[in-house]
């Protein structure tokens, strides 16, 4: 800008500081600092939508500076406007609106992060400045996937699960009995004080330390988080008496069928029913020959000679 006077140097630093870097001396000095703002820091949106990630130059004396906006995700920084192009996973769904400001088209969880839109003014006085821009991308839960037992025995452990993986940001869970709200601890309602269980709302399990016949019905669980809730369909859990009488009398029962077969093999063991009659070819036995005597068959059967050598 025009020179400054002499006279008017001291006043023209002092109103550079009052004012926040940037003034214009009475005598025409001009001296500038690149400002920013935004008409929305934290941006939420659902998924598939458009946003706008705002970014406003306030104040530069610099007609062309130059604009980046990067990603910062996961400890990591990437680029997603630099050189004058959309940069990454960006491209061909983003584009920069009235010079600084960055339009998302089609949004995506992944999108989820924090954008920082940098600028640099080379003729202000203060050349670079930056704002961060939180986008939050919301995810409605789907149906959620429970597991109920169908059957526990009176004073058992039980445990009902509750499951969903699509939903941003995590949803929170809750279960219902017989369509009534369970809260997180069976001791905080007297409603439920014969029951004993525990809600975990960020894992979706309920645990039933010790079953009662109260606790048979209808279960069914709902994910939900700012975006929407979905719910999964309702299954039975029936709590039976364990009939300890009935389980005697059962093996009892058992044990006499089996004293029973014992006594009837050994019976039959001692009439002779298991012993083996059957004859081998051998126990027909010839007619021991007597010493020095040698027969001949003819070819008539039962026709026998004898040889010379036949001793008396």
């Amino acid at each position: 800008g025009g020179a400054c006077s002499e006279p008017r140097l001291f006043l023209c630093r002092l109103r550079y500081i009052v004012s926040d870097f940037t003034f214009l001396s009475p005598s025409g000095c001009l001296i500038g600092a690149v400002n920013l703002k935004s008409s929305n820091r934290t941006p939420v949106v659902q998924e598939f939508e458009s946003v706008e990630l705002s970014c406003i130059i306030t104040d530069s004396q610099t007609s062309d500076p130059r604009i980046e906006w990067k990603k910062i995700q996961d400890e990591q920084t990437t680029y997603v406007f630099f050189d004058n192009k959309i940069q990454g996973d960006l491209a061909g769904r983003a584009e920069i609106l009235g010079k600084t400001s960055l339009k998302i088209w089609n949004v995506t969880r992944r999108d989820s992060a924090l954008y920082r839109c940098e600028v640099v003014a080379r003729n202000d006085r203060k050349e670079i400045d930056e704002i961060v821009i939180e986008l939050t991308v919301q995810v409605k839960p789907v149906t959620p996937v429970c597991r109920v037992p169908k059957a526990v025995p009176v004073g058992k452990m039980a445990t009902l699960h509750c499951q969903e993986s699509e939903g941003h940001p995590r949803p929170h869970y809750s279960w219902y009995r017989n369509d009534v709200p369970l809260p997180t601890d069976s001791r905080a309602n007297p409603r439920f004080r014969n029951s004993s269980f525990h809600l975990n709302s960020e894992t979706g399990t309920l645990v039933f330390t010790a079953v009662h016949k109260d606790d048979s019905g209808q279960y069914y669980c709902i994910a939900s988080n700012d975006a929407g809730s979905a719910r999964c369909e309702e299954q039975e859990m029936e709590v039976y008496d364990l009939n300890i009488g009935g389980i005697i009398g059962g093996v009892l029962v058992v044990l006499a069928v089996l004293a029973l077969i014992t006594l009837g093999i050994c019976c039959a063991y001692r009439r002779g029913y298991f012993i083996n009659n059957k004859q081998d070819g051998e126990s027909y036995k010839n007619p021991g020959k007597p010493d020095g005597v040698n027969y001949i068959r003819t070819d008539e059967e039962g026709d026998f000679r004898h040889k010379s050598s036949f001793v008396i």
